[in-house]
Protein backbone atom coordinates (compact mmCIF):
# COMPACT_ATOMS: atom_id res chain seq x y z
CA UNK A 1 0.00 0.00 0.00
CA UNK A 2 1.15 3.17 -0.89
CA UNK A 3 1.16 6.03 2.29
CA UNK A 4 2.50 9.03 0.54
CA UNK A 5 -1.11 9.34 -1.24
CA UNK A 6 -3.59 7.44 1.17
CA UNK A 7 -4.73 8.39 4.79
CA UNK A 8 -2.70 6.42 7.91
CA UNK A 9 -4.22 6.11 11.24
CA UNK A 10 -6.70 9.71 10.83
CA UNK A 11 -3.73 11.87 9.86
CA UNK A 12 -4.13 13.82 6.53
CA UNK A 13 -1.76 12.74 3.43
CA UNK A 14 1.44 15.45 2.96
CA UNK A 15 1.40 17.05 -0.31
CA UNK A 16 4.47 17.26 -1.80
CA UNK A 17 5.78 20.57 -2.74
CA UNK A 18 5.13 20.01 -6.36
CA UNK A 19 1.76 19.55 -5.96
CA UNK A 20 1.84 22.96 -3.41
CA UNK A 21 3.28 24.98 -5.85
CA UNK A 22 0.63 23.46 -8.60
CA UNK A 23 -2.11 24.86 -6.24
CA UNK A 24 -0.57 28.11 -5.71
CA UNK A 25 0.52 28.74 -9.77
CA UNK A 26 -3.32 27.56 -10.67
CA UNK A 27 -5.34 29.62 -7.97
CA UNK A 28 -2.71 32.76 -8.95
CA UNK A 29 -3.42 32.64 -12.42
CA UNK A 30 -6.98 32.32 -11.43
CA UNK A 31 -7.21 35.10 -9.11
CA UNK A 32 -5.33 37.22 -11.94
CA UNK A 33 -7.88 36.26 -14.06
CA UNK A 34 -10.75 37.53 -12.26
CA UNK A 35 -9.00 40.78 -11.76
CA UNK A 36 -8.73 41.23 -15.28
CA UNK A 37 -12.15 40.39 -15.42
CA UNK A 38 -13.18 42.94 -13.22
CA UNK A 39 -11.22 46.08 -14.51
CA UNK A 40 -12.53 45.25 -18.15
CA UNK A 41 -15.99 45.70 -16.59
CA UNK A 42 -15.44 48.57 -14.23
CA UNK A 43 -13.32 50.12 -17.40
CA UNK A 44 -16.27 48.91 -19.74
CA UNK A 45 -18.80 51.21 -17.49
CA UNK A 46 -16.12 53.96 -16.90
CA UNK A 47 -15.72 54.12 -20.77
CA UNK A 48 -19.76 54.63 -21.13
CA UNK A 49 -19.48 57.41 -18.23
CA UNK A 50 -16.93 59.06 -20.41
CA UNK A 51 -19.27 58.83 -23.38
CA UNK A 52 -22.32 60.04 -21.45
CA UNK A 53 -20.18 63.04 -20.70
CA UNK A 54 -19.07 63.59 -24.11
CA UNK A 55 -22.90 63.79 -25.08
CA UNK A 56 -23.48 65.98 -22.41
CA UNK A 57 -20.65 68.42 -23.27
CA UNK A 58 -22.11 68.57 -27.04
CA UNK A 59 -25.61 69.44 -25.71
CA UNK A 60 -24.83 72.08 -23.68
CA UNK A 61 -22.24 74.03 -26.07
CA UNK A 62 -25.03 73.59 -28.53
CA UNK A 63 -27.38 75.13 -26.16
CA UNK A 64 -24.98 77.90 -25.41
CA UNK A 65 -24.51 78.67 -29.21
CA UNK A 66 -27.67 78.80 -29.79
CA UNK A 67 -28.13 81.29 -26.24
CA UNK A 68 -25.55 83.40 -27.75
CA UNK A 69 -27.34 83.66 -31.25
CA UNK A 70 -30.44 84.76 -29.74
CA UNK A 71 -28.41 87.30 -27.45
CA UNK A 72 -26.33 88.40 -30.12
CA UNK A 73 -30.13 88.77 -32.37
CA UNK A 74 -31.12 90.57 -29.16
CA UNK A 75 -28.94 92.93 -29.06
CA UNK A 76 -28.69 93.45 -32.84
CA UNK A 77 -32.38 94.54 -32.41
CA UNK A 78 -31.78 96.59 -28.90
CA UNK A 79 -28.61 99.03 -31.28
CA UNK A 80 -31.48 98.97 -34.06
CA UNK A 81 -34.11 100.59 -31.47
CA UNK A 82 -32.18 102.51 -29.64
CA UNK A 83 -34.46 104.78 -28.66
CA UNK A 84 -35.89 104.42 -24.80
CA UNK A 85 -39.62 103.04 -26.28
CA UNK A 86 -38.41 100.45 -27.94
CA UNK A 87 -36.55 98.69 -25.24
CA UNK A 88 -39.69 96.15 -25.28
CA UNK A 89 -38.25 94.80 -28.49
CA UNK A 90 -34.58 94.01 -27.42
CA UNK A 91 -35.13 93.36 -23.95
CA UNK A 92 -37.67 89.95 -24.23
CA UNK A 93 -35.00 88.50 -26.60
CA UNK A 94 -32.31 89.24 -24.16
CA UNK A 95 -33.91 87.51 -21.28
CA UNK A 96 -34.76 84.47 -23.35
CA UNK A 97 -31.21 84.49 -24.89
CA UNK A 98 -29.47 84.71 -21.06
CA UNK A 99 -32.04 82.05 -19.67
CA UNK A 100 -31.08 79.98 -22.48
CA UNK A 101 -26.97 80.28 -22.20
CA UNK A 102 -27.65 79.87 -18.18
CA UNK A 103 -29.16 76.24 -19.29
CA UNK A 104 -26.54 75.45 -21.47
CA UNK A 105 -23.86 76.30 -19.00
CA UNK A 106 -25.23 74.04 -16.08
CA UNK A 107 -25.37 71.18 -18.89
CA UNK A 108 -21.81 72.01 -19.71
CA UNK A 109 -21.02 72.00 -15.87
CA UNK A 110 -22.68 68.41 -15.50
CA UNK A 111 -20.97 67.02 -18.86
CA UNK A 112 -17.14 68.83 -17.49
CA UNK A 113 -17.87 66.76 -13.87
CA UNK A 114 -18.94 63.75 -15.66
CA UNK A 115 -15.44 63.86 -17.10
CA UNK A 116 -13.10 64.19 -13.94
CA UNK A 117 -10.13 61.71 -13.42
CA UNK A 118 -11.23 60.65 -10.67
CA UNK A 119 -14.74 59.65 -11.59
CA UNK A 120 -13.24 57.36 -14.25
CA UNK A 121 -11.04 55.20 -11.52
CA UNK A 122 -11.92 51.92 -10.87
CA UNK A 123 -12.43 51.97 -7.65
CA UNK A 124 -13.86 48.47 -6.97
CA UNK A 125 -10.96 47.34 -9.17
CA UNK A 126 -8.75 48.39 -6.93
CA UNK A 127 -10.19 47.69 -4.13
CA UNK A 128 -9.98 43.75 -5.14
CA UNK A 129 -6.35 43.96 -5.66
CA UNK A 130 -5.84 45.60 -2.25
CA UNK A 131 -7.86 43.17 -0.34
CA UNK A 132 -5.86 40.31 -2.55
CA UNK A 133 -2.60 41.87 -1.28
CA UNK A 134 -3.81 41.83 2.11
CA UNK A 135 -4.77 38.48 1.94
CA UNK A 136 -1.55 37.34 0.13
CA UNK A 137 0.18 39.51 3.26
CA UNK A 138 -1.86 37.23 5.61
CA UNK A 139 -1.17 34.16 4.39
CA UNK A 140 3.00 34.60 3.54
CA UNK A 141 3.52 35.57 7.21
Amino acid sequence: MDTANTEFQGQPRERSLFALFSDLWRETSTLVHEEAELAKAEMSEKVSQLGTGVVELAIGGLIVFAGFIVTLIALSNGLAHFLPEEQADWLAPLIVGVVVMVFGIISLLRGRSNMKAQNLTPERTIESLRRDARMVKGHAS
